[in-house]
Order: C-alpha cells, then sequence, then structure tokens
C-alpha cells in the first residue's frame, strides 16, 4: 500500500521510478492541490537520446498522464560547457550549428513519449541557451556565484571522482553544476517550475537548484530521482556488444529495437514491463508469475509495448511477427533488417567476414571468425565453417536476398542493387 495519496507519486512508486525525494510528505501535498510544472533536462551532445534516457522520459510521461505540466529542457546552453557527472574525460566541443540540429533531431524523440501543445498540462520543450547565453559574466558572479561554496563542490561525487583519478576538470566544466543550479530558478521565476527530476547521478546538482533558490527567494523548490538501472546480472541498462540502443528509427530499426527488449534476462521481465511500458500492475503481475518457457512469451509482450510507444503499434507488431517467422516458422521474413550491396560485388564475390562485419552483426572480422568456429554463421540458414567462404550470385535465394545470421537471433538480408 502506498503512503502517498497523489496519483503521481503514487503510481511512479508502485512502479519502482523513486530513487531520492528531497521531501516526499511536501511534494506529494503540493501535487494534490493542482497541477505542478517539473522539468528534467538533456544535453544536445547527439541527435539522438538512447535507452539510457528512457527512464526519466517515461517519468515526464507518467507525471502528463496525472494532470501535471512537464517541461523537456534542451541544453542549448549547458551542451556548450559539458556536464562532468560519470565522465573521466572532458566533453568534445561541440560548434553552436552542431548543438542547433541535435536539438530539433531531439524533438522527435520526445513527442512519441509526450503531448506537446498550448493546453494547461501539455509538454513544453525549452532551451537554457534563452537565459544562459545573454548572461553578463560580472553580474552573474555577484548575483549567483557568491551562493556557492567551492568546498562543497568538491565534495560532489561527480567531481570527487575525476579528481580521486587524477582526470582534469576544466574551470568550464566546473562551472556546469552553477548553471544547471540557475536552470531551475530561472524555469521557476519564468515558468513556474517546482519539481526537477532526473536520474540519480543528478542529485547533488539538482539539490543544488534548490539551495541556490531558497537563498535567491523562489518559493520551495522539489527534487526526484530515479535509480539507476542494471540488469539482473549487474551490466549497465542499454549497454550491447553492437553499441548504444538509439531512440531514433533511421539510427536503430523497430526490428532492433523490438530485439533488444525481446533478449531481457529473465530476472527483469516484470521490473522492465513495469518501468518501460503503460501496462496496466495486475496484467504486469500476471506476466510476472510465468515460470520456465512461458517467460519468453512475457517478453515478447514487454518488447511489443516497448517499441509501441516508441515506433507505434504497427512497426512493433510488424518486428513482433517477423520474429515468429524467422525463429517459430523459420521463413524468410521480409521485414527483417537489409542492406543492399552492388551487383558487381556479389558478382565478385563478398567475403563472409567483411559482409557480416558490414550487415552490422559483429564489430570485427576476428569477432566473425571465432563466430564461424562456433557454427554461429550461417548464409541462408546454412552453416559457415570456412572464415575464408565467399558470398556470390548462387547465394542469392528466391527471394532475391541473401540471408545472413549470427547466432538465433541475429538476421540481416543483402539485398542486390
Amino acid at each position: 500500500m502506498s503512503a502517498f495519496k497523489s496519483d503521481f507519486l503514487r503510481v511512479l512508486e508502485e512502479r519502482g521510478f523513486i530513487h531520492q525525494c528531497s521531501d516526499p510528505e511536501g511534494l506529494d501535498q503540493k501535487t494534490l492541490e493542482g497541477p505542478i510544472t517539473t522539468y528534467i533536462g538533456y544535453d544536445c551532445t547527439g541527435p539522438s537520446l538512447h535507452v539510457g534516457h528512457l527512464l526519466s522520459i517515461m517519468m515526464l510521461r507518467w507525471l502528463q498522464k496525472t494532470g501535471h505540466k512537464p517541461i523537456t529542457l534542451m541544453g542549448g546552453g549547458t551542451t556548450r560547457v559539458g556536464d562532468p557527472s560519470g565522465k573521466d574525460e572532458s566533453r568534445k566541443m561541440l560548434t553552436y550549428d552542431q548543438i542547433e540540429a541535435n536539438k530539433q533531431s531531439l524533438k522527435e524523440v520526445f513527442a512519441r513519449f509526450l503531448s506537446f501543445g498550448d493546453k494547461a498540462t501539455d509538454a513544453t520543450m525549452l532551451d537554457n541557451a534563452e537565459w544562459l547565453a545573454p548572461l553578463n559574466y560580472i553580474d552573474f558572479l555577484r548575483d549567483v556565484g557568491r551562493h556557492f561554496s567551492v568546498n562543497r563542490m568538491l565534495s560532489f561525487e561527480s567531481v570527487k571522482m575525476r579528481l580521486e583519478r587524477e582526470h582534469e576538470l576544466s574551470f568550464l566544466e566546473f562551472n556546469y553544476m552553477i548553471l544547471q543550479a540557475y536552470d531551475f530558478v530561472e524555469l521557476n521565476r519564468r515558468y513556474g517550475c517546482t519539481l526537477q527530476m532526473g536520474g540519480s547521478d543528478q542529485w547533488g546538482n539538482i539539490i543544488n537548484g534548490i539551495d541556490l533558490g531558497r537563498r535567491m527567494g523562489t518559493p520551495q523548490l522539489y527534487a526526484l530521482t530515479c535509480p539507476l538501472i542494471t540488469t539482473s546480472s549487474g551490466a549497465k541498462m542499454g549497454k550491447t556488444a553492437a553499441g548504444a540502443i538509439w531512440l531514433k528509427g533511421e539510427m536503430l530499426s523497430p526490428w532492433d529495437y523490438w530485439q533488444f527488449w525481446r533478449n531481457t534476462e529473465d530476472g527483469d521481465v516484470g521490473r522492465f514491463l513495469k518501468l518501460f511500458t503503460d501496462m496496466p500492475l495486475d496484467e504486469i503481475a500476471r506476466l510476472e508469475a510465468l515460470g520456465g518457457a512461458e517467460i519468453n512469451e512475457a517478453k515478447k509482450i514487454l518488447a511489443t509495448e516497448a517499441t509501441a510507444l516508441l515506433h507505434g503499434r504497427e512497426a512493433a507488431e510488424d518486428a513482433a511477427e517477423t520474429a515468429r517467422r524467422t525463429f517459430e516458422e523459420g521463413a524468410l521474413a521480409e521485414s527483417l533488417p537489409t542492406i543492399e550491396v552492388t551487383a558487381a560485388e556479389i558478382r565478385a564475390g563478398i567475403g563472409v567476414l567483411s559482409a557480416v562485419v558490414q550487415a552490422g552483426l559483429a564489430q570485427t572480422n576476428g569477432e566473425v571468425r571465432r563466430a564461424i568456429s562456433n557454427n554461429a554463421i550461417k548464409v541462408n540458414d546454412q552453416p559457415v565453417n570456412d572464415p575464408a567462404a565467399t558470398l556470390t550470385e548462387a547465394d542469392i535465394g528466391p527471394e532475391g536476398v541473401i540471408k545472413l545470421s549470427f547466432g538465433r537471433k541475429k538476421h540481416v538480408l543483402l539485398r542486390p542493387a
């Protein structure tokens, strides 16, 4: 039984989102009194977010579904500086044009999960360059910088880690936590924002913002963080041998995204259904209780529901059907990921090693050689035994493609152009 009275905090607690909260009783009361405005910040360091960001996005989704207003704050200003949290090295500096292009690209990701518009609880996307870029440095030092203790800033985990490992921490990055704290104050002044959410690694930065707000005369501000998600085996969520699990279709296909969730460890299925889908808790409890081979059905549901949120129901069901035909019927599903090769390449013969790497099924030729020695590489469902083997016109099947497989779950079609 949840101790919270508000729908928002009760849902977050029941589904496993809450790690830390600065004032649980006060925030619970605040959310009962009417819609609150809440933000999470995202830097514009790339054209897509990845699945590691998904937990915070789902927090904003539930915030909106329970009657409150989300702000996605784009770090057009802070991306020019770089966040030292959890990093051993300074970030590569991006041009202003690159930052702006990334910001526009990220809008598409958020629009999949949140409803944007002009209604009271519609999501709003803002950019902290709006107030950071025009700052006068002397005035900022006098009005804001004087509230920060260097002794306290040096005690933060993100800073201590860099210093203990004797990795350089530039003055530019040291300013990041001051700028993030100032964001919270400005969002409160301009938009009435009273809650900042984020990952547990942001706790110190968020508390800084609350403390700065108190010193600068804002109303009471609140902090809420979600846990760092690791798998049952202790691996970091979203890290795979093939690379990041991106949240944009052009960077990772719906099929690959579906497969990522389908490959969830048995012990994580119930937890991930609560965190990464909208499914009712009673239905999740039923799926979580499945044992033995039946747990695979729960994994397929997780994969389909998570993929539907990001890529739409049709793409999710196509991926599920492709998997069923490929794995259960042994059929060639035309909706498998496809790459084109030239007819000239096929006539000349493409080495299996380079074909598997080119298809994105492996990172290096050495990895492919090891897979061949373990009978894990197949061409048209037939094992490859010779690392020197080539693909030629003779390998093109009746469907006009060559099917490359790495293990049971990774497949790509080569289509002569």
